[in-house]
């Protein structure tokens, strides 16, 4: 099968995965709050890991060396998760997406304080063209800013943070490792924040499909890219995975109403041409080197 088919059908299977935790986040939002969701996510993400590892006999390469970094990338991932999570129930979906992909734009921007990575010209063009999506997104003024959208832009933030510590860590650790102190971590950090109030919402008959459906999808989705950018460049690859935008826009149109609006689309085509000069711009140069 041609590569580029391929890594089409791999992030099919990553846009059905975003789309679905997004809906089950905002079912299940309903009824607990974003912390529980995350406790009651990474449980079933420790089981499905912990079953992988055993499986290929990957605990072998499950090590310790690494934890201050483990650490610091799990308390970004679970902050901007949470906020993920509590944005998808206050604000359109497709909006929450659009800000969603300003990520890659962010990690240019702190990779020289975290990764000592240089900005270049291209790299700053790239994230002023992307920020310049932010505000056509948000459209900042009193009637528009809310804290759905400060929220929004905030997970992107914490998002890019994961990203850096993750590719700190794909250097020593495997991708088995990273995942299961990813799902350890975090199902402690939910316990604690769920825990901090002394009441901890039991799932019922109603949320628990939904959380099952979240920490499925959102270990599936993760799989999917990574198989993606496997076999295809990421210039492949990351046009498709903006795909999602406009998909999701269709499902919240149709489960929730929610309006297809010019200005998120018109902001998110411009935020993806951002990052697709970026990417562009480094695969040149990694060809070249």
């Amino acid at each position: 099968m041609n590569p580029t088919l391929k890594a089409a059908l791999w992030m099919a299977g990553a846009i059905v995965s975003f789309s679905s935790m997004a809906v089950a986040g905002r079912e299940a939002g309903s009824s607990l709050d974003t912390f529980e969701i995350m406790m009651y996510r990474s449980m079933v993400g420790v089981l499905i890991v912990s079953a992988m590892l055993s499986v290929t006999s990957g605990w072998a390469r499950v090590t310790r060396r690494s934890m201050g970094t483990h650490l610091m990338r799990n308390l970004a991932h679970f902050t901007g998760q949470n906020l993920w999570l509590y944005a998808v129930t206050v604000i359109p979906l497709a909006q929450v997406f659009a800000l969603e992909f300003t990520s890659p734009l962010w990690v240019i921007v702190l990779s020289p304080l975290v990764l000592h990575e240089p900005i270049t010209r291209v790299r700053a063009l790239a994230a002023l063209i992307g920020f310049a999506g932010i505000l056509i997104v948000a459209r900042p003024s009193p009637e528009t800013l809310n804290s759905g959208v400060a929220v929004a832009a905030g997970c992107a933030i914490f998002f890019a943070f994961t990203t850096m510590f993750t590719k700190k860590l794909t250097r020593t650790e495997s991708v088995g490792c990273i995942l299961f102190w990813l799902t350890l971590m975090q199902l402690i950090l939910g316990f604690a924040a769920a825990a901090y109030d002394g009441d901890i919402t039991l799932p019922d008959t109603r949320t628990l499909p939904f959380l099952i459906v979240i920490g499925l999808a959102g270990l599936m989705a993760h799989f999917c890219i990574t198989n993606a950018l496997a076999i295809a460049p990421a210039t492949v690859v990351v046009p498709f995975d903006f795909v999602r935008l406009p998909a999701i826009a269709v499902i919240g149109m149709l489960l929730y109403g929610e309006a297809l609006e010019i200005w998120v689309l018109l902001g998110a085509a411009v935020i993806f041409a951002g990052n697709y000069l970026n990417i562009v711009a480094e695969t040149r140069k990694n060809r070249v080197a």
